[in-house]
């Protein structure tokens, strides 16, 4: 099993969900209110240098391990206890089917011997872990699990970081199901509770893009795109000439040329409409399905102005930008306009914190 205790378990205690990708690292903390609803209690992000992480790995453990540090400090919390998440490529996940009414006991030792045929490693190598979905729709009287199983070395970096930042890893998730889980919240927002809605959610990251196709809380489908907004930051550096470190601070002070929005944020923008529109191309051509219902976009680069408009023009299909706290109350000590522009970056920061909650 995970050593740093369950990737489902549930913690009432205070947590502090923090996602770390290639370009940032972002923090939430969540509470409740007396009617049960989400408080936003704090949220803070710190840049990453390029070359930090490099497709899910850490290749510079002191500097993130000080900016996890940072981040900590920034948003003035003083709980130690961390959700964080590996990337889905570096999590085998599959679901089985197994006899109902088993023990704990003699769930695990069905899972190991069941992990066996699906893990191209050794049991050793690994850490592995499950969770009871629920009873099984294919099999009466039988129990869906799901699996999920990482190198050892990857987990122990995730809990190596927080335990070098100063906290206590007690859950470590998959990234694709925590922004999952934040989305839920939204999808729960649209018409009929979206019941029965298939929709797409983008996270534009920095050099990858994932796709999620979500219809009832259930994944129907998956993929990653290699493009994100570092593409716009090298537009900017062959356009004006800055270094990638000007481009980048220029960038996200919004310090740029006059004709900046015309000569590259709107081909920029145009060009990442076409790649969503030809990622379902590609879902519909793959599968039975014709249409989404509705399209999230999330991530650093979602919220570029026009780009909702322009995966619409192109895609004829409902589009919006996602703000994760949509709906929370907000403590006081989180900054309303800050917080509102960096909204759709916290996606799975967001849906880690909730992890603290869940039954």
């Amino acid at each position: 099993m995970i050593s740093l205790g369950s990737l489902f378990s549930r913690q009432v205690a205070p947590l502090l969900g923090i996602d770390i990708s290639s370009s940032s690292v972002k923090l939430v903390e969540l509470g409740r209110d007396k009617s049960g609803g989400y408080v936003l209690e704090r949220c803070a992000m710190e840049q990453l240098e390029k070359g930090w992480i490099v497709d899910g790995n850490i290749e510079k453990f002191d500097e993130v391990a000080e900016a996890v540090k940072r981040v900590v400090k920034k948003s003035g919390s003083r709980t130690k206890n961390v959700a964080m998440a590996l990337p889905a490529s570096a999590v085998i996940t599959k679901r089985i089917v197994l006899p109902g009414g088993l023990s704990d006991q003699e769930l695990e030792v069905q899972v190991e011997s069941e992990a066996n045929q699906y893990i191209p490693f050794s049991l050793d190598e690994v850490s592995l872990d499950f969770c009871v979905v629920g009873p099984s729709l294919s099999s009466t009287g039988d129990v869906d699990v799901l699996i999920a199983a990482s190198r050892k070395e990857k987990v122990q970096d995730r809990q190596g970081l927080a335990e070098a930042a100063g906290l206590k890893p007690v859950v470590l998730d998959v990234e694709t199901f925590a922004s999952r889980l934040a989305a839920g919240r939204l999808i729960d927002n649209l018409p009929g509770q979206g019941a029965g809605l298939m929709v797409a959610l983008f996270e534009i990251g920095s050099m990858t893009t994932s796709l999620q196709v979500i219809k009832d809380h259930e994944v129907l489908y998956e993929r990653d795109q290699a493009f994100g907004g570092a593409q716009l930051s090298q537009l900017i550096v062959r356009q004006y000439g800055f270094s990638p470190e000007e481009a980048e601070t220029k960038k996200r002070s919004g310090e740029l040329p006059d004709d900046y929005a015309m000569a590259v944020l709107r081909p920029f923008v145009e060009s990442v409409a076409q790649e969503i529109g030809r990622a379902l191309q590609f879902f519909f051509t793959s599968t039975p399905f014709n249409r989404v219902d509705h399209i999230f976009l999330a991530g650093g680069s979602s919220a570029l102005p026009g780009l909702a408009e322009a995966v619409m023009q192109q895609t004829s299909f409902a589009c919006s930008v996602v703000n994760p706290f949509e709906g929370m109350a907000v403590n006081d000590s989180v900054r309303l306009k800050k917080m509102a522009r960096e909204a759709p970056a916290y996606l799975t920061s967001c849906g880690l914190a909730m992890r603290r909650f869940l039954s």
